[in-house]
């Protein structure tokens, strides 16, 4: 963790309130640099209830990541509103209940470690003390674990450690920059999920497996179904993790 963090406890209280009264409200959607994990870009165009491939083109540019080589989307920026964030309003965010993960932990850096022997992830917590934000020193009477809570972060963590664990796999056996149809196919599971499912049930994507009936259901209705089928759809592509589809 770096100089500019200091390490908290959930138990600890939060001196951070982010709210219209403080002069700089809005202030660090206006400047971003912004990533997004595949669980945001499918919480973020279901708010929106368009498409990925829309949301994708509308709002995002593709680069990849310089340590896990991976495909990674940003925000886009936009001639006419520079690095701000798309759905800032002088209100606040337009998309609050399915805002990006980071976006919901800000102030708050996490890291976690994982037991090989267990799988039990560890979390580790510390507060970024920016000079620019006014919100800190703020007595709000919550702990760290209350104030998660109300920002609803969990959901969030779940679903962006997957693609922690997929990362770890991949930087382990397959290091380097992915490229080519493989990029094309960590692009298409994990961020385009309306063309994978339109390539799964339309143009036979999976017809080396017999999947059950259950899960075809599933993955035909459900984005967060479909999400969790390409990430293991890509482990086994990749990294030849076979995958198990139950009784």
């Amino acid at each position: 963790m770096t100089e500019d963090m200091r390490p908290v406890n959930l138990q600890d209280l939060m001196t951070f309130d982010c709210c219209r009264e403080n002069d700089c409200f809005n202030n660090c959607c206006q400047d971003l640099n912004q990533a997004l994990t595949p669980y945001d870009a499918l919480r973020l165009k279901q708010n929106l209830k368009i498409p990925s491939q829309v949301f994708l083109k509308t709002y995002t540019c593709l680069h990849f990541g310089p340590e896990s080589g991976l495909p990674v989307i940003e925000f886009k920026p936009n001639p006419g509103r520079g690095y701000k964030c798309p759905f800032v309003t002088p209100e606040g965010c337009s998309v609050y209940e399915d805002r990006p993960g980071s976006c919901r932990m800000y102030p708050l850096a996490r890291a976690i470690t994982r037991s090989r022997q267990t799988g039990e992830i560890t979390q580790y917590f510390a507060l970024i003390e920016e000079p620019h934000c006014n919100g800190f020193g703020r007595q709000t009477g919550q702990t760290v674990t209350q104030w998660l809570k109300g920002q609803d972060v969990d959901e969030h963590n779940q679903e962006n450690d997957k693609l922690l664990e997929l990362i770890s796999l991949k930087n382990r056996i397959l290091p380097g920059k992915l490229e080519g149809a493989q990029s094309d196919m960590f692009y298409l599971a994990l961020y385009d999920l309306d063309e994978f499912r339109a390539q799964i049930f339309e143009q036979s994507l999976l017809k080396e497996f017999t999947l059950p009936d259950e899960l075809l259901r599933d993955i035909k209705t459900d984005d967060e179904a479909l999400l969790n089928f390409g990430l293991n759809w890509v482990k086994y592509k990749l990294f030849g993790i076979k995958m198990i589809f139950g009784e």
